[in-house]
């Protein structure tokens, strides 16, 4: 129980001094008589024995009196966890020339593949250096000449390897290309509506949840040859929305990719010029930053990196529920009241 005036039982003070005035101040009948020996002989009566019962009484009224003015109120605490995360947009480039080789844990594998097991790593977690994001809503958007949404945004990190794993290579020559401006802009959109797809979602403890920020994680090993948009324009819309984006250039320089014949697969050597400058010039503009990965190692790195900026929060609010409790002890005392009233102007009136 809480009071919210508890200054009030200072008037309990008030009760003693009040009694003492009142018996002091009293006056009392008085008859004469020549012995009082056989009144004394006959014992008293269990009106006598209760004589004080009225002043009690009095008494317990004015302390639920106080108690009243005193305002008890009763509630229940409540700790509720809000939960702040990040909306992530993984934006992966798939076109042809991703099938370039890269070691992945003394492994010879696609650039596309080692990409798509670190970022499982980063949203899922490893064991190791990177912990997962269990509170982040994750999507993600592949592009080769066309950007596609492979899986939208989703705090049901269980659904993201599937998705991941459909994430392939471009097949067809027509739609090979790199638009990383077009990919980049859908991202930014995404993002913008992330609000509204987390409104979706909300139930349980997803109640609680609040988007504390909004980035893209772009990887790419090329340039932009493709698309309506240039990364600058799409840089722009995203930094007006105030979305961050880590830009990540993979591979670069010489490398070599397997390729099946009728006869064997057969290495053959590719080359592929990274527009660095315009990765760059992107996460500048956001205010995310610019890194190169020439291996597995060195991409795990970055992400542990960003990892590390983009930290969620869990926030505790407490608060407790009252309810006015007042009105019983303020009921208790005015019966009391009344009774007291009652019994002195009857079997305890007193004559004169």
């Amino acid at each position: 129980m809480h009071f919210e005036s508890p200054w009030a039982f200072l008037l309990l003070i008030i009760i003693p001094a009040l009694l003492t005035i009142r018996r002091y101040t009293l006056k009392r009948g008085a008859i004469r008589f020549s012995s009082t020996g056989n009144v004394a002989k006959a014992g008293r009566s269990l009106r006598r024995r209760i004589y004080q019962l009225p002043t009690v009484i009095r008494i317990l009224a004015l302390v639920c009196i106080v108690i009243a003015l005193a305002r008890p109120q009763t509630g229940r605490e409540q700790i509720i966890d809000i939960s702040k995360g990040i909306a992530i947009e993984m934006v992966v480039d798939r076109s042809g020339s991703m099938g370039a080789e890269m070691e992945y844990n003394g492994r010879q594998m696609t650039r596309l593949d080692v990409v798509k097991k670190v970022f499982k790593n980063f949203a899922l977690g490893d064991d190791e250096d990177l912990p997962g994001r269990p509170d982040d809503l994750i999507g993600m958007i592949a592009f080769a000449r066309y950007p596609d949404t492979i899986c939208p945004l989703t705090l049901a990190h269980g659904a993201l390897s599937p998705f991941l794993d459909t994430i392939k290579l471009v097949q067809v020559r027509s739609e090979d290309g790199t638009a990383i401006g077009d990919a980049l802009a859908l991202a930014a959109a995404r993002l913008e509506k992330a609000d509204e797809a987390l409104a979706r979602q909300r139930s349980g403890k997803n109640k609680n949840y609040q988007i504390k920020s909004k980035i893209i994680i772009l990887l790419s090993d090329g340039e932009n040859n493709a698309g309506k948009r240039d990364p600058l324009q799409a840089a722009k819309l995203a930094a007006d929305w105030g979305i961050k984006v880590y830009a990540i250039a993979i591979g670069g320089g010489e490398a070599v990719q397997s390729i099946r014949t009728p006869f064997g697969v057969y290495k053959v050597p590719v080359s592929q010029r990274v527009d660095t400058t315009a990765l760059k010039q992107v996460a500048e503009k956001t205010g995310g930053f610019f890194r190169e990965a020439t291996d597995a190692d060195s991409l795990s790195a970055i992400y542990e990196e960003i990892d590390q900026m983009e930290k969620s929060e869990i926030e505790s609010v407490k608060f407790v529920d009252y309810n006015e409790s007042f009105l019983l002890f303020a009921f208790i005392g005015l019966i009391l009241i009344g009774l007291e009233i009652l019994l002195s102007n009857t079997i305890f009136r007193k004559i004169p």
